[in-house]
């Protein structure tokens, strides 16, 4: 059976030129690039697409410029970035609808780079507009989606114009993406667990809606963890809770029994009177939480029993911390599992797909990020891929 995407490196890009849609939103200090990561993921992309000979158009939006010129966020300190890790010149040209695209296209070799100025500098772009996408289309031979964090997003240079394209295809950043995602979620290899944290319920709902139709075990954790305990019964003191989604909680659990899921729960928490670096803190149990305590964490017992649940797992998608993992020692839990995690994965007994923004920060703290199979550094479009919903970006690369 044909797999559902063609990926760009099933493809022939000599001389062609291809339209390569990036997410180079990336932040700026002073009118340089302060932080080049996301640069860096797509470099190998690109430095494989010159090789073959293919000639980049590179898209990309940065900030929000509302349909609107705004010099100070012009691509321009972007592009030097890409130039300075590809060894190459990006030349970016500003009039990407008119004959100044046509011709700075025109000018391109086998292997040459041009950027486009700034996609949201026209309102065409955030309206998904045909007549926007067309003039893009009329640039190139080849789509080459490589932005998975845009996705979620229908706007013209993600969902119009690969489908405006003879040619459409997943590069290489997002055709890694892809593939994790089917393999954690789609078509895992089971038993198969979620770890989700985070400070409330209803942030969450849709995609604890989703999990628990979908994977064989749910370890929940932060402040909604709380919520969760309280529609049980147990006193939580003075912790984060959502009162108003008590019963929210009684019917996730009890859609998750009607499907199998069980629902992990701490057993034991870390609990300050007050919410500071290293403040004074003990072990409580449910039942034994005061009542100006709050829950900051999982306990070390809740931790290792997460971890040796998760050893007789094949599959493990992560989102979100089990405590306010910025504050020592409330990161505890958060460490101690995703350094498990990590292990695991390392023994190659268990795949690890991780992703959104809180969880990038706490899988950095614990030092295991590297050790993941895949983490995701979208943050909208991996949610909305945990609620599951189809991304207009994938779906219009769809074969």
């Amino acid at each position: 059976m044909d797999a559902p995407f063609l990926f760009v490196d099933q493809i022939e890009t000599a001389g062609k030129c291809c339209l390569v849609r990036l997410d180079l939103n990336v932040p700026l200090a002073d009118g340089t690039v302060s932080d080049d990561t996301r640069i860096r993921r797509v470099v190998p992309g690109l430095q494989a697409l010159r090789a073959t000979g293919a000639r980049l158009v590179i898209l990309t939006h940065l900030g929000r410029p509302k349909g609107a010129f705004v010099p100070e966020m012009s691509v321009a300190p972007v592009a030097a970035a890409l130039a300075g890790l590809l060894g190459c010149d990006v030349p970016v040209e500003p009039d990407i609808t008119g004959p100044g695209a046509k011709v700075a296209v025109g000018r391109l070799g086998d292997g040459d780079v041009v950027m486009m100025e700034n996609l949201r500098f026209h309102a065409g772009e955030e309206a998904n507009d045909s007549g926007f996408a067309a003039a893009l289309a009329a640039l190139g031979d080849i789509y080459v989606g490589d932005a998975f964090s845009c996705t979620h997003r229908a706007h013209a240079s993600v969902e119009a114009l690969p489908r405006m394209m003879k040619v459409a295809t997943a590069g290489r950043a997002l055709g890694e993406e892809l593939t994790a995602l089917h393999r954690a979620l789609a078509d895992p290899a089971r038993p198969v667990a979620a770890i989700v944290g985070g400070a409330k319920v209803s942030t969450k709902l849709q995609v604890l809606e989703n999990l628990v139709t979908r994977v064989d075990a749910l370890i929940l954790g932060g402040g909604m963890a709380n919520t969760f305990l309280l529609a049980r019964g147990q006193d939580v003191g003075a912790s984060l809770v959502e009162a108003d989604m008590v019963d929210t909680a009684r019917a996730i659990e009890a859609s998750a029994a009607a499907h199998g899921c069980f629902i992990g729960l701490p057993e034991d928490f870390l609990v300050a009177r007050e919410f500071k670096e290293n403040a004074p803190h003990r072990v409580a149990r449910p039942g034994d939480v005061g009542a100006g305590e709050m829950i900051l964490d999982a306990g070390p017992a809740s931790a290792s029993a997460a971890a040796e649940y998760l050893a007789g797992c094949k599959t493990v998608v992560w989102n979100g911390p089990m405590g306010a993992f910025e504050i020592p020692p409330f990161d505890s839990a958060t460490n101690s599992l995703a350094q498990a995690v990590g292990a695991l994965t390392d023994a190659g007994s268990l795949l690890s797909v991780a992703g959104g923004g809180d969880t990038l920060a706490a899988l950095a703290n614990a030092g295991a990020s590297d050790q993941f199979s895949y983490v995701s550094t979208a943050g909208g479009a991996f949610l909305e891929w945990l609620e599951g919903r189809e991304l207009p970006g994938v779906e219009a690369l769809r074969r």
